[in-house]
């Protein structure tokens, strides 16, 4: 019997380490994306993310080569997921475009504003013209992204008849600019003057939807005989 619990327990301790194993890939990215969101990109050491991963300092370079890969697959772990499900329910609702802007995605915008994932965009403001490969990769796994799916949206909204057609199609960059407004502002202005971002951005939202919302018939009057005068 004695025998037979310690080979339970050794299998259980040998299941374990494997599970661990499986994830420590996962747990590497989690401390990187803390480590450049405390020191940045330069000054992050890749023993540093061992150290805060509990790991021993050469395990990181085992699954990334360079602090670079490494950074790359914090974005992937972190900020594609958010924006690809984000992009799934633009193109699939079934929501008008107006509900769907002044619902999903304007929550979708205040939430992302005050999350962690933002210390990865302001990384890439701050350091960025340093490292063009790491905005390359933001731009193509990100941005690219997000603006066709913008002008996927806006495109569907005037098939629709919802939006009239503005050169919003063109820079769909403006559906999102008040978010790196409000990132920016909440990075270095906060501290000296405190800015609404919620209200900031449900407002930039309405006054998006009145400039491209498609003109509708003329109201009528109370009778419903002709328009009101």
């Amino acid at each position: 019997m004695a025998k037979s619990g310690s080979s339970g327990r050794k299998a259980e301790t040998a299941g374990k380490r494997r599970e661990r194993r499986d994830t420590r890939p996962q747990e590497i990215v989690a401390a990187a994306f803390e480590e450049f969101a405390a020191k940045g990109y330069a000054a992050a050491r890749l023993e540093d993310v061992a150290t805060r991963a509990k790991v021993s300092k050469g395990l990181p370079y085992l699954y990334f080569k360079t602090k670079e890969e490494l950074f790359k697959a914090v974005i992937r772990s972190v900020i594609t997921p958010l924006f690809d499900a984000m992009r799934e329910r633009m193109l699939t609702t079934d929501l008008s475009c107006e509900a769907f802007l002044k619902g999903p995605f304007l929550s979708f915008i205040q939430e992302l504003v005050k999350s962690r994932r933002v210390l990865i965009a302001r990384l890439l403001i701050a350091e960025g013209h340093k490292h063009p490969e790491l905005t390359k990769f933001y731009y193509d796994h990100v941005i690219a992204k997000g603006r066709e799916t913008l002008k996927a949206f806006i495109d569907r909204g005037i098939e629709r008849g919802e939006f009239k057609p503005t050169a919003l199609r063109d820079f769909p960059q403006l559906i999102i600019a008040p978010v790196l407004l409000a990132v920016v502002w909440r990075t270095l202005i906060e501290r000296h003057h405190h800015l609404d971002t919620d209200a900031l951005l449900a407002t930039h939202i309405d006054l998006l939807i009145d400039a491209i919302r498609a003109p509708g018939p003329a109201p009528q009057d109370e009778s419903g005989e002709g328009p009101a005068r």
